[in-house]
């Protein structure tokens, strides 16, 4: 074992320092890029640069790019159900789809190759049995992580937008009932909101440019609901559609909607409250009960050990 440990540490560097320098080949500009940019009239320091965190999303998408293809769905993206899941995450743009089946199809492969280069730099005896089994399990944690990291985004997303959503609404309330139109209130909250919900704020401009871009209000309002995809919101949306349609009051159904969902925000609360004693009723038996128990009975025990037990047994 020792005679493997400055091999693996020595190829560990090599692929750390390699993935190093191709991250930071991808984050300069290419002679292309300068190229572009002199014939634009415009110098690399005075233009604008991305972010590294969309530097890096560019560049993790075109390694990824060749991996996804073999994952990628057959049917039209337009068309496909997981596109959906990727606007509920937030996810808009078109390298989404490729970092996601790219990143399953490498970790599918990799997690059982860094189990097996492991077991060649640190040799362990297990049986071939529960050496496929250990791999197919790593293999099927590689494949399905990107699903449990996207499921994560959206509810942590969709969390997000029921907290910020009653504020929005009184917000988009007071601007009906000040005299601006429906579509001037969404505009303006969309802009309001962005400090308390950056994820709300950015919704209500995509609904914001549907408008302009001269769609119904109705179909603006559902597909909102559907890039969101909580039921509170689809309520909302009925409600807003219902009152645009039969001319009711739409400041008096913001009003109610917003109460509603404070209501119902209040009840979770209370709710998740309720359950806590629940949940801390396993860590007090297991972890903080036994300790207690140790600390108040253990030199009690002890005395008994060394007293009693030598005259019950008569030595």
């Amino acid at each position: 074992m020792t005679n493997f440990q400055p091999v693996f540490f020595a190829v560990v560097f090599v692929i750390v320092a390699l993935i190093c320098y191709l991250v930071v080949r991808q984050l300069l500009p290419t002679a292309l890029d300068k190229r572009v940019e002199a014939l634009g009239g415009t110098h690399l320091d005075s233009a604008p640069r991305p972010g590294v965190a969309a530097s890096l999303s560019g560049a993790a998408a075109r390694w990824l790019t060749p991996f996804a293809r073999p994952s990628l769905p057959k049917e039209a993206w337009g068309k496909s159900p997981l596109r959906l899941r990727f606007y509920n995450a937030g996810f808009r743009t078109t390298t989404a789809p490729i970092t996601y089946f790219g990143a399953k199809t490498v970790l599918t492969f990799v997690l059982p190759g860094v189990q097996l280069f492991y077991m060649w730099a640190f040799p362990v005896e297990l049986q071939s049995t529960a050496l496929l089994a250990l791999l197919v399990f790593l293999a099927a944690v590689g494949y399905y992580l990107p699903n449990v990291v996207l499921a994560h985004i959206i509810s942590r997303r969709q969390r997000q937008l029921f907290e910020a959503f009653p504020d929005a609404l009184d917000l988009m309330r007071v601007c009906v009932q000040a005299g601006l139109g429906m579509d001037a209130a969404i505009e303006r909250v969309g802009r309001e909101m962005e400090l308390e919900s950056s994820a709300l704020s950015e919704e209500f401009h995509l609904v914001s440019l549907e408008l302009r871009a001269g769609a119904s209000r109705a179909d603006a309002l559902r597909n909102l609901a559907l890039r969101v995809s909580l039921e509170d919101i689809d309520a909302m949306v009925a409600t807003l559609v219902q009152a645009d349609r039969f001319g009711t009051s739409v400041a008096e159904s913001l009003r109610v909607h917003s109460e509603t969902l404070r209501t119902k925000r209040r009840l979770l609360a209370e709710e998740s409250a309720a359950k806590l004693p629940v949940k801390l009723l396993v860590p007090l038996i297991f972890c903080v009960f036994p300790a207690l128990l140790t600390v108040l009975l253990g030199p009690a025990v002890i005395s008994v050990y060394r007293i009693l037990l030598p005259r019950l047994t008569g030595q």
